[in-house]
């Protein structure tokens, strides 16, 4: 049964067709991906659906009666002041108040001695316990319990004002008041940003058992391998549709640009011999002064005319020359840490724990969301010098720090200043370079502030590269960045020689880059050589 229909569908931003002629059709219990570039449309289309947004043409079908929620990448404040515990509740507002007409239902009955309305009653009430079971009436507060824990949504949370959450935190709630709601059809906008591995572990378990249809945009490799059956690329405003999931798609996808390329190489031969037969023809009939030779070189031509002909296919990967080419490395060890204890009023962050790095590890720091990894990092930038213990870094150790959220002290400044300021670069020299990292023409001259965040990520990570950094340290590299950047950055990371540090719960980029995995759990920092797959062997071992 099809579920959402979308047909021919358009959508014009300024002079820009985001969506041009756009086609897909999701049955009941699908859950497809929406994957492609920032910018491609892939929220657009979630907006559209949602009505959030207007077509300017084409079509969308709903299945009659079906209901729909969407978790969008960005909230707003209520306009209203609400605590975080009611707001939540109001996904069971249609179960309270079949709850409020049988509670009228009951004091009417105990009260009506007229055996006909009685019934009537009885019946109806009836009809309305039968709707309430059905609604999970019953079960109300152990779902609540169970979404509100597996998402970390505590009592001191519940009892906030939902309009003093942090960006990260609405979308959390959201995504949780959503779920709560269990719709037929789910859009999911990001729905792991802000999420740590065991939530995206229970997100994960619950997509894959939901009885509705979910539609997701997301970045997150590992996640849509594990919960999707229909992957669905957008390129130049249209659909390349791929029945299964990430993986699948990259296969499958290398397959047909092979395919493709082929079939174009095969025209250009047929249209270079037709082309050729044209000349030759137009030779015999100028030499024979036969007509018969030109009517065939035109006959030809028209046929020629008509061909539709087959776009080149690049077989070129998108890369960047983002590698580190390191003069002057560290010493064997990189970092000591004894002893180190951590706390924040009341809370214990760390207690008494040890870490060392040596040189060339790349090493995955990971933990649930409050359990210090943000805190660790700035303990070994020394911006937080407020614990006990010993943080050491080795001989000529030099650091270089992207953070998960990027300031630029100037956005106004252009790609072009920020680049060359400090330097002893020419213009010239700095646009050459600035080339090479796929900032090329005019886009130099792009404010800073106007970036997405994978080419603010470039733009540092260029810079870095400059200053013969032997150190990453790196906090959510991934975040806001499409899957093309992500491959980019890992291509470059996987070559650095030196020692990398890096926070993130993408686990398909741990797994790309780990030699190591840190995970902080009970006040200690404990080490798992190996990749993110590798962790999670271990610890089942273990447990």
């Amino acid at each position: 049964m099809i579920e959402i229909e979308l047909n021919n569908i358009k959508k014009n931003y300024g002079l820009k067709n985001v969506l041009d002629g756009f086609n897909l059709e999701i049955n009941k219990g699908e859950r497809v991906a929406l994957i492609g570039q920032n910018g491609s449309g892939k929220s657009t289309i979630l907006k559209l659906i949602s009505k959030q947004e207007i077509l300017d043409d084409g079509k969308i079908n709903i299945r009659n009666g079906a209901t729909l929620g969407i978790l969008n990448q960005i909230y707003e404040n209520e306009k209203d002041d609400i605590l975080v515990n009611d707001f939540l509740y109001q996904a069971f507002s249609d179960v309270f108040e079949i709850e409020k007409n049988l509670r009228d239902i009951e004091e009417k009955m105990s009260i009506q001695e007229n055996s006909d309305i009685l019934d009537n009653l009885i019946v109806k009430y009836g009809k309305l316990q039968e709707k309430y079971l059905f609604l999970g009436g019953y079960d109300i507060q152990e779902k609540f319990n169970k979404i509100c824990s597996k998402f970390n949504i505590g009592a001191n949370m519940l009892q906030q004002n939902y309009n003093n959450l942090s960006g990260g935190e609405k979308t959390k709630v959201n995504l949780a008041k959503l779920l709560l709601k269990s719709p037929d059809i789910l859009l999911l906008d990001e729905p792991t940003n802000h999420l740590d591995i065991d939530s995206m572990n229970f997100l994960e378990d619950l997509i894959k058992n939901y009885k509705g249809t979910v539609v997701i945009v997301s970045h997150d490799r590992y996640f849509l391998d594990k919960v999707i059956n229909k992957t669905v690329l957008l390129e130049n405003g249209k659909e390349k549709i791929y029945l299964g999931n990430y993986s699948y798609f990259v296969e499958e996808d290398e397959k047909r640009t092979l395919a493709e390329f082929e079939k174009y190489k095969s025209q250009q031969k047929q249209i270079e011999k037709m082309k050729e037969s044209i000349k030759t023809l137009r030779k015999f009939g100028e030499l024979a002064k036969n007509e018969m030779f030109f009517k065939r070189a035109k006959s030809i031509e028209k046929r020629l005319e008509k061909m539709e002909v087959i776009d080149r296919v690049s077989l070129e990967s998108k890369s960047f020359d983002l590698k580190f080419n390191l003069e002057n490395r560290s010493g064997n060890d990189v970092l000591e840490i004894k002893d180190l204890n951590k706390r924040y009023n009341e809370k214990t962050i760390f207690e008494n724990a040890n870490l060392f790095l040596k040189y060339g590890e790349k090493v995955a720091l990971i933990g649930k969301n409050g359990s210090g990894k943000t805190s660790l990092i700035k303990m070994i930038l020394s911006e937080d010098k407020d614990f006990s213990g010993i943080i050491n870094l080795g001989v000529a150790t030099k650091i270089g720090y992207i953070p998960q959220n990027i300031i630029f002290e100037n956005g106004r400044q252009t790609i072009l200043d920020y680049f060359y300021e400090n330097s002893n670069l020419s213009e010239t020299s700095a646009r050459t370079k600035l080339a090479k990292y796929g900032f090329r023409g005019e886009n130099v001259f792009k404010k800073i502030e106007s970036l997405s965040g994978g080419e603010k990520i470039r733009l540092l990570l260029i810079k870095l590269i400059q200053k013969d950094i032997n150190f990453l340290i790196l906090d959510e590299p991934t975040n806001h960045i499409d899957i093309d950047t992500r491959e980019l950055l890992e291509e470059a990371l996987s070559d650095y020689s030196g020692t990398i540090l890096f926070v993130s719960h993408d686990r398909f980029f741990i797994n790309k880059i780990a030699t190591r995995v840190l995970n902080i759990e009970n006040d200690q920092i404990k080490s798992y050589y190996g990749n993110f797959d590798d962790f999670i062997k271990k610890v089942k071992i273990m447990s």
